[in-house]
């Protein structure tokens, strides 16, 4: 439960659409879901069968079950996730300003251009989205602290499905506005012309930033797993979970996109935009909205705690740190990166490689995931090759009929696979 809470966070709701949205509509549809099936699913047993073998964290498990230079992997995951919580504490603050905003009725206009500018100018306000940001990392830090499976957990059990209803709602609401005709066409009927090779980066980097792959956090996950979990049926919960809501997503914003007259390509804000015009439609629309965004913000919890809990377990298990002293000094280092991400969207003019800090950790990312993932596929597909699989099956004990496809596609299908996309994507 606490690894598909990692998998369903803003990844889904709030990086899908305007991922989607940017790269074309259907045909980014059909390269994440290709990515997810082919790549998703196998690295992520790929990842729970190194914690629960070595019992340790990324860089750890890498260490005692490969030795020489492997470390290096495991090293990469942790930085990567740190560099990914530091902006992901960005926009989930801002899901605590929206709770606000709904509960005050501000943004219960039903004017998306009022919507956009309010939008616009919270983002670019300097110190209030910077504290925000904090006491999110303060809200993760304290999860980390407690542990997973008496508070986030127990959770998520009862929170997630009440996300799956509420988005049903939605959706029905979205899909019934006129001109949303033109959105479902939009996210389902693929405009291949639209398609290069940033868009396959795009849509690798969606699925394995959606799914936690490449950073460590299901390994971390795995290293919990007891002998008698079947691991193969886990993967597919998370793989299925997360894959259903980021298309849910998709059905519940952009139809409303087109309704309004939106711009489907407007980035990371779309979310934040073109959901409250959909509430301001919708009878009680602040209530639900509040729901809405409280939900999002837990979401995003469950996912935060997972991105942390990878560098708290490296430093416990790497350093004489205890716990308490390790979740309090990643989280403060990880607040102070995430600053610059917050500021950059309009309180001040921070850009590398002309993107702003936030975009650019983003991209990054984007790039070091697969990286992440290619080496791990490289790892559990030859260096431990066979003995992968009886590691997967508790030395037999436990079924797995597509073990010979996994390896199959960890030795030769994702090593390509991931390194064409990658080079495809650079040049």
């Amino acid at each position: 439960m606490a690894a598909a809470g990692s998998a369903v966070g803003l990844g889904n709701i709030w990086k899908f659409p305007y991922e989607t949205g940017a790269n074309g509509g259907g045909a980014f549809l059909l390269l994440y879901l290709l990515f997810i099936v082919v790549f998703g699913a196998s690295l992520i047993l790929a990842e729970m069968v190194l914690g629960r073998a070595s019992g340790q964290n990324p860089v750890g498990a890498f260490r005692s079950l490969g030795g020489g230079r492997w470390p290096l992997v495991g090293y990469l995951g942790v930085f990567t996730g740190f560099v990914i919580l530091s902006f992901y504490i960005v926009i989930a603050g801002w899901t605590i300003a929206y709770m606000g905003f709904m509960l005050d009725g501000s943004l219960i206009s039903g004017d998306a251009e009022s919507i956009g500018a309010k939008f616009s100018a919270f983002i670019s306000g300097g110190a209030t989205p910077v504290l925000l940001a904090g006491l999110f990392m303060i809200a993760t830090v304290i999860v980390v602290l407690g542990g997973i499976g008496k508070g986030i957990e127990r959770a998520s059990k009862l929170l997630m499905p009440v996300l799956f209803v509420l988005l049903l709602v939605l959706i029905a609401r979205s899909v019934s506005l006129p001109g949303a005709g033109e959105g479902l066409r939009f996210f389902l009927v693929p405009d291949w012309s639209k398609v290069d090779g940033g868009t396959f980066t795009s849509a690798i980097g969606q699925a394995f930033f959606s799914l936690s792959l490449g950073m460590g956090a299901l390994i971390t996950y795995g290293s919990y797993l007891p002998k008698t979990t079947p691991m193969p049926g886990s993967a597919a919960i998370i793989v299925g979970l997360d894959t259903l809501v980021a298309l849910l997503a998709g059905f519940m914003i952009l139809p409303a996109v087109f309704a309004y007259g939106l711009d489907p390509a407007a980035g990371p804000g779309l979310t934040f935009v073109t959901l409250p015009v959909v509430f301001s439609q919708m009878p009680a629309g602040a209530i639900f909205g509040f729901v809405f965004f409280a939900l999002l913000f837990v979401a995003a919890l469950t996912s935060a705690v997972s991105l942390l809990e990878v560098v708290v377990t490296y430093l416990v298990d790497e350093t004489r740190l205890t716990r308490r002293p390790a979740a309090l000094i990643a989280g403060c280092i990880c607040f102070g990166l995430g600053v610059p991400s917050s500021l950059s969207q309009g309180a001040v003019d921070i850009q590398i490689f002309g993107m702003d800090f936030l975009t650019a950790a983003a991209s990054l990312t984007d790039l070091l995931l697969p990286i992440g993932g290619l080496c791990t596929a490289l790892f559990v597909g030859w260096k431990l090759g066979p003995k992968s699989v009886a590691l997967v099956t508790n030395n037999g004990t436990q079924r797995f009929a597509l073990a010979t496809v996994w390896l199959f596609i960890l030795r030769f299908v994702a090593p390509i696979g991931i390194a064409y996309v990658l080079i495809s994507g650079m040049l």
